[in-house]
């Protein structure tokens, strides 16, 4: 862990958040996810809750990260188990967020997903740089936020992320490989990303969608 510094979790982070828009190669964008979903359950709020009920069993099933294999296309140079983990939390994130009608290219809601990545720790995040994530929370009040202060929260959960990580002992995946080869291996933690699904149908709850989804 010692060679996973501020620079290389921020790369990874902005790497994930492109790879979960744009799609890894053999996997779903989030838009792609999203619209299959509503299009089996047109209510959305059933339709969030059988994607994350998907996720989390997916992602605990031993060899699940086998199949990720575009991770190791990433430029990131940190091990390829965490970054699998945080870009199926990440996409999983992100895909909530546009069910729920957010811009997820919109730079205050790509802070919000970053935040929801540290799980029960992003209220204290929000605390810090003075926004109460509370019932009358609203991606509004963040949007007013300047851009500077917006990257300094994004620099919180890169320094949190690789706290989380060291002390989980890269996370009980199996397999640990460099991103620059083998296959990647092992389940990704039920508990944490189950809770990082809980935050995350909390963080982008509250906010009225300026557009519609469009089912194809």
């Amino acid at each position: 862990m010692e060679k996973i510094n501020q620079n290389a979790m921020m790369n990874l982070l902005e790497s994930s958040y492109e790879a979960s828009i744009n799609g890894l190669p053999g996997s779903e964008t989030v838009e792609e996810l999203a619209k299959q979903y509503l299009s089996k359950h047109p209510e959305k709020n059933e339709a969030i809750k059988k994607f994350v009920e998907m996720q989390i069993l997916k992602c605990s099933t031993s060899g699940f990260l086998s199949g990720l294999g575009g991770i190791i296309t990433m430029p990131v140079t940190i091990p390829a188990n965490i970054a699998s983990v945080i870009y199926v939390q990440m996409r999983m994130i992100a895909t909530i967020a546009y069910m729920n009608g957010y811009d997820i290219r919109d730079d205050a809601v790509k802070t919000l997903i970053y935040v929801c990545l540290c799980g029960n720790g992003a209220k204290d995040i929000m605390k810090n740089f003075g926004i109460n994530f509370g019932k009358k929370f609203s991606v509004s009040l963040i949007k007013k936020i300047p851009g500077t202060v917006l990257t300094k929260i994004n620099q919180k959960v890169g320094f949190r992320l690789i706290t989380k990580f060291g002390n989980k002992g890269l996370i009980n995946l199996g397999k640990t490989v460099p991103l620059a080869g083998g296959v990647i291996g092992g389940t990704v933690d039920y508990g944490s990303t189950k809770v990082i699904a809980n935050v995350a149908e909390k963080m982008f709850l509250y906010e009225t969608p300026e557009y519609e989804i469009a089912v194809d």
